[in-house]
């Protein structure tokens, strides 16, 4: 079995808590659950024949600062970067904190996410696949629906 952390980057309040919990147990709640700290969430895969683990290092939201405790992202796989498509800032925040995974931890793979399809966005699909697609697919998500959920989870799964 093959093991990957995983860990899940974004502005606070982008969705990232919603997200984890859409892929792992299928369930949303709309009420707003800020993340202290760190939360990790396991989900097994069957991923071409075989069984991959994903431990999904659920962050605390960066704030105006962008900060995130380093040793979180300590052994990372990969990432989800979480945009908010309602909230401009949080697309600032996300490549920040891509140039922040760079510089620490190199190139790992990673998926953008532009979350809350299910509201009328700020942040266009077009402005991110210019500054995060790079040859990645973007995903235009929705933890509410579950629009694109687990296909942004799976395809970060195949580039590990």
């Amino acid at each position: 079995m093959i093991k990957h952390k995983v860990v899940m980057l974004g502005m606070w309040g982008v969705g990232k808590t919603s997200l984890v919990q859409r892929f792992v147990n299928s369930i949303y709640d709309d009420r707003y659950h800020s993340t202290l700290g760190v939360k990790v969430d396991k989900k097994v895969i069957l991923l071409g024949g075989e069984q991959v683990t994903l431990l999904l290092w659920d962050i605390a939201g960066a704030e105006d600062q962008f900060s995130v405790p380093l040793h979180y992202l300590h052994g990372a796989s990969g990432y989800l970067i979480v945009i908010d498509g309602t909230r401009k800032a949080s697309l600032e925040c996300a490549l920040e904190l891509v140039r922040i995974v760079e510089e620490n931890l190199g190139q790992i793979p990673y998926v953008p996410i532009i979350n809350k399809s299910d509201l009328t966005w700020e942040v266009s699909l077009d402005e991110v696949i210019f500054h995060l697609g790079q040859g990645r697919r973007v995903f235009e998500s929705s933890a509410k629906t579950g629009d694109q959920v687990e296909d942004a989870f799976l395809e970060l799964a195949r580039a590990l």
